[in-house]
């Protein structure tokens, strides 16, 4: 399976659903409320169908393939697999961002386990990254806890919309990993820990 094919993944805890412009008035009331620091991309409110399109755009040229996480039936926020290179199996997953109401659940961890079981069991990945800047200790937190490992820091990665310079982090897993990390991350669902 190609690392861009649409296709829905679901479990117990989260269903995602190929990103549509459907989507845009639950994700706009997921937006509400977050706090948009100055390191995130979160979409304000009134944003969120540009943000979809743009989206759906990278889908189209591409290189990324958009979810919305749904849990209960609403859209509670968004994931992709990114900066896809399908030659050479290499994905990330990354342009992921939850409401308050499904942060801190098991939303995220059941989102994590459904892409990295579809990456590397469905579509053959041979490795899967992720990027935070810097100074998301969140976010850095969220994936060490996953069970990836920091390959290095890109300094003065990019130029952020302020003009100022980000730092990324990268991490990755690699398929020899992923049957530990896949454990890890059914074992925290199974004891009802979503903090992934």
């Amino acid at each position: 399976m190609d690392l861009l094919d649409p296709v829905v993944l679901e479990d117990a805890h989260v269903r995602l659903e190929p990103l549509t412009p459907a989507h845009a008035d639950d994700l706009a009331e997921a937006a509400r409320g977050l706090e948009h620091a100055w390191y995130t991309s979160i979409p304000a409110p009134g944003a969120v169908a540009d943000d979809i399109a743009r989206r759906l755009r990278w889908r189209d040229e591409g290189v990324m393939n958009p979810w919305a996480v749904v849990h209960e039936g609403v859209a509670v926020g968004e994931t992709t697999f990114c900066n896809i290179d399908q030659a050479n199996r290499h994905v990330e997953i990354g342009h992921t961002w939850l409401g308050l109401s499904a942060q801190r659940t098991a939303v995220n961890t059941a989102a994590k386990l459904l892409l990295l079981a579809h990456a590397f069991q469905e579509c053959d990945a041979i490795a899967v990254e992720f990027r935070t800047h810097w100074h998301n200790r969140q976010s850095r937190a969220a994936i060490q806890r996953l069970g990836a490992k920091q390959d290095g820091v890109l300094r003065n990665h990019r130029v952020g919309p302020d003009g100022i310079l980000r730092d990324t982090v990268v991490y990755s897993i690699l398929p020899g990993e992923w049957p530990a990390v896949r454990r890890g991350l059914q074992a925290r669902l199974d004891r009802g820990d979503g903090a992934a």
